[in-house]
């Protein structure tokens, strides 16, 4: 009889009581203890308890000295916050976690979950772009979240500003979910917390990460490795040459996911990392036509992806039937105006005059709003009247910052209320 040199990994069966879930997170949160290592260990071992007993002699002889792992406080602490927050965990083996990230190489073991987690097992397309996107761009992931979400998909995206917040808006009423870099308790950036609270009431938000995590630099690319398994296509809408999104459309790319961008105005530098894409082979996308017709052949040449951890795939449920989706207008943040300080002028200075400083304060708000402008267009044209929109402003107050700008050949104003940015501005 033949010696099976290499056993396949035993079935990792997801916790079920708090001792368990106290255990998986001890493991998971100790120093050094990636998925990667997690999944060694447990397999190597039996059991979170049993690794969790192995590891400061494994640390040991790794050269680590006074090795501790994650304490049960620290790991109860957690449990604690989640509740708090509304928060469930879903473990990799049970049934509601997501197919298709399960497929991935080491997998996130735990996730966070915050909203309804029959959004888990829909067909997911994932949207992302540039954080200081155009009106255009804005505009563009906005449609194509509406209509994909209508079509029974839903929408993936980071929770950014820019393409990101455009994607959840677009398809907040019919199914958004987002990543979260840091703790799913932590909004980030801070202007998304309306944004962020209302896809937890009707979507998803979910993280692999702590709770009460403030996201920092290398989070990011593990969120964007999230984004990428989840999704069975990433749409870019607008990227630099080197930005987060080309990160999220290489890992998609490398796990076999269709990558797919929105082509972009040449002179500008947002569309230069989707202008890439498509000469690299990703798939031109004009509407959400373009995409839901690679998702639908995709799904008949291909099976549901199963588990790679433990072998269990969770079990697949149908999309539910489009309904009629609302329009509805995303509420905004209510925050009291602060009235600015006037400092005291040194000692020995005369106090500036009331003129003086009113025009110091007139040209300050005028050279904001001009970059606020300037961060919204790109040298293909836009109404001025989607600018109106994007800006939140009055027709009387936009006109006059557009002839500054016009003036200093920034802009170039163009026949039906068009406006786009100059290719050779002075």
């Amino acid at each position: 009889m033949t010696k099976d040199l290499f056993p396949s990994p035993t079935p990792l069966t997801p916790p079920h009581h708090e001792e368990d879930w106290l255990s998986w997170l001890r493991l998971l949160r100790s120093r050094r203890v990636g998925p990667s290592t997690f999944y060694r260990l447990m397999n190597e071992h039996g059991s979170a308890e049993a690794a969790l007993d192995a590891l400061p002699e494994i640390a040991r002889k790794a050269g680590v000295s006074n090795y501790q792992t994650c304490t049960r406080a620290r790991a109860a602490a957690e449990l604690t916050a989640a509740r708090l927050a509304g928060a469930r965990a879903v473990a990799i083996g049970a049934p509601d976690y997501p197919a298709g990230l399960a497929a991935i190489e080491n997998p996130p073991p735990l996730l966070w979950i915050l909203g309804d987690p029959a959004l888990l097992h829909r067909p997911m397309v994932a949207l992302v772009g540039a954080r200081n996107a155009s009106s255009l761009g804005t505009r563009m992931a906005r449609t194509l979240a509406g209509e994909l979400a209508d079509a029974g998909y839903v929408v993936v995206s980071g929770l950014a500003r820019g393409i990101d917040a455009a994607a959840h808006f677009g398809s907040l009423e019919r199914g958004t979910l987002a990543v979260m870099a840091g703790g799913v308790d932590v909004v980030y950036p801070a202007e998304n917390a309306v944004l962020a609270q209302e896809i937890a009431e009707r979507g998803v938000r979910l993280s692999e990460q702590p709770m009460g995590l403030q996201p920092i630099a290398r989070h990011f690319p593990q969120r964007n490795r999230i984004v990428a398994g989840l999704c069975r296509a990433v749409v870019v809408v607008e990227a630099a040459a080197r930005s987060g999104s080309l990160i999220t459309a290489s890992l998609a790319a490398d796990l076999g996911r269709d990558v797919m961008a929105v082509p972009g105005h040449p002179f500008d530098g947002r569309a230069t990392g989707c202008n890439f894409l498509l000469c690299d082979g990703a798939t031109l996308v004009r509407s959400a036509a373009d995409v839901i017709a690679v998702c639908e052949q995709k799904e008949q040449e291909t099976p549901e992806p199963a588990a790679r951890t433990g072998g269990q795939t969770p079990a697949a449920r149908p999309a539910p039937e489009p309904a009629a989706r609302k329009v509805r207008k995303p509420a905004a943040a209510a925050r009291p105006k602060k009235k600015p300080r006037r400092k005291p002028a040194p000692q020995g200075e005369p106090a500036p005059q009331p003129e003086a400083e009113a025009r110091e304060t007139a040209l300050g708000h005028a050279n904001k709003l001009h970059n606020e402008i300037l961060s919204r267009l790109s040298p293909s044209p836009v109404t001025e009247d989607q600018l109106v929109r994007d800006l939140d402003l009055r027709v009387a107050e936009l006109s006059p910052a557009l002839l500054d700008l016009e003036l200093d050949g920034k802009i170039i104003r163009q026949p039906g209320g068009m406006v786009s940015l100059s290719p050779h501005p002075a």
